[in-house]
């Protein structure tokens, strides 16, 4: 008796250290590192005789166990190049509902119901940013979506437009209904080449089939949409410096009030928000906000998608309830730490995040728990540290990354950051003094409190937290000149060689 079966290329499901992976449904069945013999067993074995090859499944049932996929929903289930994949998965029925039995102060209610809070970092009440470009007479108005995502190691925007695309334009067109917006830019780092053909074919089709342009499904309501590219700068990330660059200037950032709100895109009012931000409008149209504020915390309502690096068993792409605690990201979906090494630190945030220890991976992963302890949610960067890793050199790193990053415009964030990589270079090099320590906590606080935007306000995090948390190391470097990890104390050439 013959089978019909359709194979189709879709997006990466997650599971970035065990591919590649095929899916078969129906049933969920996920293999791991298929080879082209692997496929001949999967297809003789599974496919035709309906039993699946056990010793090729994916074996880490935790990894998705302790997951809650509401964002990344379709990926690797769909094929992010067909829209009708993404309609027969119910897309595109949450804008179907806005225009059909909604008003858009009937969506931003929703919206504000659900409690969503904006996934690129800050944490801002979406239905509240909402309200207020709502609110603005002024015309036209615009929207933005930003997929930056400048954080070295974070690709959960990346992979979200790689995988499904049309939840991303679904949740704008659901924005630009609700605010009075009628065109829109999906801003995307020029290095994403993959996400940026993928969104280009998503739009086109979007188009054909009279979901974007004029009289959208037949209702007088109409919104065009179109890509920008950004090259590459780590502070086209902050907002301001987004529209600078949309607007086909250098991206920098600018001083607020006035805020994009009210006056954003050619002085005109614009809605800003992160890709996943968006991913979830249409889930919170179709069920309710309720339904929505049922996950999570009661103040950080939702999921959160994190890309899981470093010294890591499990590496990959996750998406985890608000409130889930640090120690089961890392030890049950990520597996710990492998090859015996015992953990040392997670850095929570990227590279403006902070360095926690052992001790504090029982608190939530929310805004307001991280931010307590000097970390913060980011983009979703989580990069797990072990014991052969040198909190000074780590922190000494990210301030080198922000230092080539800083797009020089305010003093604090420009001259503070060199200033704090001189130290650490002495530190590193055998010259440090015991006041060098006093001289990177009063930068620290001294840059992030007076830096104009996010890049400085969040960049002295990871040498804040090293200090609190790790100061023994610091003291061991002065004091003895020793690096317990061994990366320390080597000459400009051994630097240079490596």
């Amino acid at each position: 008796m013959e089978k019909e079966c359709k194979v189709a290329r879709t997006g990466c499901i997650g599971t970035c250290s065990v591919g590649p992976a095929v899916l078969v449904e129906p049933g969920d069945y996920l293999y791991q590192s298929v080879t082209p013999d692997k496929v001949r067993e999967i297809v003789r074995d599974h496919i035709v005789l309906g039993l699946p090859v056990k010793d090729m499944l994916y074996k880490n049932e935790a990894y998705f166990q302790k997951q809650h996929r509401l964002v990344l929903r379709n990926a690797g289930k769909i094929d992010p190049s067909r829209i009708q994949d993404y309609i027969s998965a119910g897309g595109y029925s949450a804008l179907a509902k806005c225009l059909a039995t909604m008003t858009p102060q009937g969506v931003i209610y929703e919206v504000v119901t659900s409690g969503l809070r904006g996934r690129g970092g800050a944490g801002f009440p979406t239905g509240q940013k909402w309200s207020l470009v709502a609110r603005s007479h002024n015309t036209p108005k615009y929207i933005v979506a930003n997929l930056d995502e400048g954080d070295p190691g974070v690709f959960a925007n990346r992979t979200l437009a790689e995988a499904d695309p049309h939840a991303i334009i679904e949740g704008m067109l659901i924005a630009a209904y609700a605010i009075g917006a009628e065109k829109g830019y999906i801003y995307i780092r020029s290095e994403y080449p993959l996400a940026i053909q993928t969104l280009q074919k998503a739009i086109a089709q979007a188009k054909a089939m009279s979901l974007l342009g004029e009289k959208i499904l037949e209702t007088s309501f109409k919104f065009d949409l179109e890509l920008r590219f950004g090259a590459g700068a780590f502070v086209a990330g902050e907002e301001t410096a987004i529209l600078a660059s949309v607007e086909g200037r250098r991206a920098m950032p600018r001083p607020r009030p006035p805020y994009p709100a009210n006056s954003g895109l050619w002085q005109k009012p614009t809605l800003i928000q992160n890709v996943e931000t968006l991913a979830n409008i249409p889930l919170i149209v179709q069920n309710g906000g309720h339904w929505f504020s049922k996950t999570g915390t009661p103040k950080c309502t939702g999921t959160k998608c994190f890309s899981l690096t470093g010294k890591i068993s499990n590496p990959g792409l996750i998406e985890v309830p608000m409130g889930i605690t640090l120690r089961e990201v890392v030890f049950d979906i990520g597996g710990g730490v492998p090859d015996g090494k015992k953990f040392k630190a997670v850095l929570v945030g990227g590279p403006s995040g902070g360095c926690l220890p052992e001790t504090l991976l029982e608190i939530p992963i929310d805004y307001d728990s991280l931010t307590k302890v000097g970390a913060i949610m980011g983009s979703g960067g989580i990069v797990v540290i072990d014991e052969d890793s040198c909190m000074v050199d780590t922190a000494r790193f990210f301030t080198e990354f922000c230092v080539d990053e800083s797009c020089g415009k305010c003093t604090p964030c420009r001259a503070g950051l060199a200033r704090l990589k001189e130290v650490f270079d002495k530190i590193t090099h055998g010259q440090g003094e015991m006041s060098d320590i006093a001289t990177l906590e009063k930068s620290g606080v001294y840059i992030r409190d007076a830096s104009l935007c996010g890049l400085g306000q969040t960049a002295p995090n990871p040498v804040i937290t090293t200090l609190r948390y790790f100061k023994d190391e610091y003291v061991k470097h002065i004091v003895e000149k020793q690096c317990v990890a061994g990366k320390c104390f080597k000459t400009r050439d051994e630097e240079e060689l490596e």
